[in-house]
């Protein structure tokens, strides 16, 4: 989950396309552009909350309280391939820090100055000055508040803030589709892929990026691309790990992220994932294992898993692997099973779970695809 909530919380997400913030003429990422769309967004956001329509006055009371925004990004990847940057590499991650600290410190100084505007989250302010004061040491004496540079903890000192929380990163997958952009903070699975749509239907997508790095690069083929068009299968567990690690250090609330792994996985290999990221700070982690369930839209040909744990110490480059598109779901035409997006219908993506009303979204109960919003 990347975005824990408070009783009666509400999410506020937006995301920015960090495809649109790279120089690429020069190769490097434009952060000054990057602050303005911050500033923008964490205005913007703010603004939401007081525009918004709230069916319960516990939703009012709470989402005006604290006036929770969830600032995350799309196109991550794409940025990285423009900067002709490995991802998952230690010169990317050291970009990607880069990149993180600047959303993060800017998302807070803009907030600063909201409060400096318009006042403080009101959960932040007591019922006297020396309360509040109390209130503001306790905020930047948190975990999180106390890695921030000093100019920020001395401007909610003096001035409060406008924001209890101001970034996460949600997976975007259909906006991030949409635009034709990596989605959330995830590497491209593959740059030419089926993706399984809400009606059953499978939708062939290819990486605009792709045919754009060869417009411009007539040497270039299809088949023999640059190191930094790196698939998220090509990627070992342990570097999508670290990859999340780094980001979620600048992220207050958390963020979606998979970390693929292998056809052949161990569940010690698993465990080991997961004791990296806890140990890295991340808040949560999901591994997913090639092959583990019975049917899956994509998956990519590779010999039986093998690895020990030295193994991912080479500094031996990865050999790339065909991606192979599977059709893994029969025609919906030659069933009388009801395929689709409705309570009761059969999920249209694993065809094993029946989908149900949770929390507010049409959900498979087997794989957990959300089909459908209900509201």
């Amino acid at each position: 989950m990347e975005q824990p909530l408070a009783p009666f919380s509400v999410c506020n997400l937006a995301a920015i396309n960090l495809a649109e913030m790279a120089d690429k003429e020069n190769k490097v990422v434009d952060f000054e552009q990057l602050k303005q769309t911050v500033e923008v967004g964490v205005r913007m956001q703010d603004n939401v909350i007081d525009a918004t329509p709230y069916f319960l006055e516990q939703n009012t009371k709470q989402a005006k309280g604290e006036r929770r925004v969830g600032l995350g990004v799309m196109g991550l990847h794409d940025l990285l391939i423009y900067c002709e940057t490995v991802y998952g590499s230690e010169e990317g991650n050291k970009l990607v820090d880069q990149i993180f600290e600047t959303i993060a410190t800017t998302a807070y100084r803009t907030s600063i100055e909201l409060a400096k505007e318009k006042g403080s989250f009101p959960f932040l302010v007591g019922e006297t000055y020396e309360d509040t004061v109390a209130l503001r040491e306790a905020f930047i004496n948190t975990g999180y508040m106390k890695k921030m540079p000093e100019d920020i903890r001395q401007g909610i000192l003096e001035h409060g803030i406008r924001n209890s929380h101001l970034l996460t990163v949600a997976p975007t997958g259909s906006t991030g589709t949409m635009v034709g952009v990596s989605t959330g903070l995830e590497p491209y699975f593959s740059f030419s892929y089926y993706r399984s749509g809400r009606l059953g239907k499978f939708i062939e997508v290819n990486a605009e990026i792709v045919q754009e790095y060869l417009n411009s690069h007539e040497d270039v083929t299809k088949d023999k691309l640059p190191e930094w068009f790196i698939s998220s299968m090509e990627l070992t567990p342990e570097a999508h790990a670290d990859v999340q690690c780094v980001i979620q250090r600048w992220v207050d609330s958390s963020l979606s992220k998979t970390v693929n792994a292998p056809r052949g996985y161990t569940v010690e290999q698993v465990q080991k994932v997961y004791e990296r990221l806890y140990n890295g700070g991340a808040k949560g982690g999901t591994v997913y294992v090639d092959g583990s369930r019975d049917a899956q839209v994509l998956t990519l040909s590779a010999e039986e898993n093998t690895f020990d744990d030295s193994s991912f110490d080479s500094k031996e480059p990865k050999q790339k692997q065909p991606v192979v598109l599977v059709d893994t779901i029969a025609d919906l035409r030659s069933t009388k099973v009801t395929f689709g997006s409705e309570v009761g219908d059969k999920c249209p993506v694993c065809r094993e779970g029946t989908v149900e009303d949770l929390g507010g979204c049409n959900t498979c109960t087997s794989c957990g695809a959300q089909l459908k919003c209900g509201l």
